[in-house]
């Protein structure tokens, strides 16, 4: 299914690669406004790059949205120069991986600034100038380890997505009577660049194929089909919703 996205303005956080990279893409390639964040140059630009050679429109706005006045002071910027902000996707993650003994405290305050307060503070300034236009729409990505058992070596990870999970569903609430909806999508197994550096050398993709019910990783894209349905009017009865993009990982 194609959706319309003319003209909509939708910001995007974690956009240099992966799913938020396909995210932008496909947002911009259904006629969207895009404002891509993060904190890498060089993804970002290559996200620039491959969105104005598809023929659409976006701008790097960079910062380190762990801190509140980086995020708030780009998410601004953004909302001037596109002229409001219809959508908004909460993307970016850190997912660490240490033993839960020798876990510190930079590491989980980290995981907990990106992952989380980030979201809020990202959602609280959008709900803000939505509310005064009508409305609007936001998803965030967060993971099917926050429905699952734990991950000994992801703590901070998995309790960041969990609370993720319930963030939506506050806010969901919170912001219904301004005609905002927030929903999540959870990812199962993505092959993003940092998943392909976990399997290689590894018998890893077998093992995780043979537990996927669909039988293979899903793709970024698959990711970012979700999003955009969800971010689409065809979601309209839809808010405080978690979908699992996982090939029906979660059910067993």
């Amino acid at each position: 299914m194609t959706y319309s996205f003319k003209d909509k303005k939708v910001f995007i956080t974690g956009a240099a690669r992966g799913i938020g990279r396909a995210t932008a893409l496909a947002f911009a390639n259904a006629g969207a406004i895009v404002g891509v964040n993060d904190i890498n140059p060089v993804g970002i630009d290559t996200t620039i790059e491959l969105i104005e050679a598809a023929g659409g429109k976006a701008t790097a706005y960079m910062a380190d949205i762990a801190n509140k006045l980086s995020l708030q002071s780009v998410m601004y910027d953004f909302i001037r120069d596109a002229g409001g902000i219809d959508i908004l996707i909460n993307n970016a993650a850190v997912e660490a991986s240490s033993d839960f003994l020798k876990t510190d405290e930079f590491e989980w305050n980290r995981t907990m600034d990106v992952n989380v307060k980030a979201a809020f503070l990202a959602t609280q300034t959008a709900a803000r100038a939505m509310k005064d236009t009508g409305g609007g729409a936001v998803v965030n990505v967060a993971s099917t380890s926050g429905q699952m058992r734990g991950l000994p070596n992801r703590v901070a990870y998995v309790t960041s997505k969990t609370a993720l999970i319930g963030l939506t569903k506050a806010t969901a609430e919170a912001l219904a009577g301004y005609n905002i909806r927030v929903n999540a999508v959870c990812p199962g197994i993505i092959r993003t660049e940092p998943i392909e550096q976990v399997m290689k050398g590894t018998d890893l993709l077998d093992k995780w194929q043979a537990d996927i019910p669909q039988g293979e990783l899903g793709k970024p894209e698959d990711v970012a089909a979700a999003i955009l349905y969800l971010a689409s009017d065809s979601a309209q009865y839809l808010t405080g919703q978690t979908l699992n993009v996982d090939g029906g990982k979660v059910m067993r």
